[in-house]
């Protein structure tokens, strides 16, 4: 998710380094902060690969900075990151906000829909945090206050973004 959070905040814009961790600390950082040591290495992976050029440039102070921009190898590989999401980019929360940041880049309505789609089938599979014989079970078959409250919230979220994603699927297919 690094790597896809890095190229769709370049598609938007040319960035330096400092910057670009700044944005995807707060698409994500609260709950899974990057450091320098996971950014620079990143940076230099997508340089190697084609994918992000970077150019030096006079900075505010002494030091020059460098910038980060897609290339046309890059913005392929974003487009195709978001058309073709692994499973765990899907049913993980986080994981599928980061890929909603970015999904507006997707040019083609429909492909946008079908990942949409791919994550109501998920949240229509009946599931919980806790089972019991093999069979979910719901909040209301738990007598623990703190594990009822678990459950109700996943409830309400998941009830939430069903809503939300059938009133985009809908706009998006008119």
């Amino acid at each position: 998710m690094l790597e896809l959070s890095m190229l769709g905040f370049l598609y938007e814009e040319p960035l330096h380094g400092y910057e670009l961790k700044a944005r995807i600390r707060g698409l994500s950082g609260h709950l899974r902060p990057v450091s320098d040591g996971a950014l620079y290495p990143a940076i230099a992976r997508l340089v190697k690969a084609g994918l992000v050029e970077q150019r030096t440039e006079p900075g505010s102070g002494a030091a020059p900075r460098r910038i980060l921009s897609l290339t046309e190898a890059g913005r392929a590989e974003l487009w195709s990151r978001l058309r073709h999401p692994r499973d765990v980019d899907i049913t993980d929360g986080q994981r599928f906000f980061t890929l909603l940041a970015f999904l507006r880049h997707l040019p083609d309505r429909a492909e946008q829909v079908a990942v949409l789609r791919r994550r109501q089938d998920f949240l229509d599979t009946p599931a919980s945090f806790f089972y019991r014989d093999g069979e979910p079970v719901s909040a209301e078959d738990v007598p623990d206050l703190f594990r009822q409250g678990m459950l109700r919230v996943a409830r309400a979220t998941s009830e939430a973004e069903r809503a939300w994603l059938a009133e985009a699927m809908a706009t998006l297919t008119d």
